[in-house]
């Protein structure tokens, strides 16, 4: 593996938060490392097509990174808010109901995070 790419998926991998093309960019350029952005972004499609990160999208949000941890995502449906949850593993019960071999799913749930709950209670709306 490269360098740069090396460099990356340490950063990820470290990471407990889902970092985008921009934040490990600046955490490559706090550590002394210094690479283009454009860089960044084929370093991390190159990892991603290769298996090694997890590309979390989600709409309205710029494409967060992660390591490959088996997990699953909360996603606030108001701020974006992405949180890790550990559901037992889907893959037999989703394999069951298909002909197709899975190689792999991807599961968001979508939720309000306690501050876009508090926020919505405040403001006389509900969070259903």
């Amino acid at each position: 593996m490269k360098k740069n790419a090396q460099l990356i998926l340490d950063i990820v991998s470290r990471s407990a938060e889902h970092l985008t093309a921009e934040q490990i960019h600046m955490a490559l350029r706090e550590s002394g490392n210094r690479m283009a952005l454009a860089t960044v972004y084929n370093n991390l499609a190159q990892l991603h097509a290769e298996g090694r990160i997890r590309k979390v999208c989600v709409e309205g949000y710029p494409d967060r990174y992660d390591n490959m941890t088996r997990h699953d995502h909360l996603v606030c449906r108001v701020c974006g808010k992405l949180s890790d949850i550990h559901f037992r593993d889907l893959t037999e019960l989703l394999q069951s109901q298909t002909d197709e071999e899975l190689l792999s799913y991807d599961l968001q749930v979508s939720y309000l995070c306690p501050a876009c709950r508090k926020a919505a209670r405040g403001a006389g709306t509900t969070d259903r």
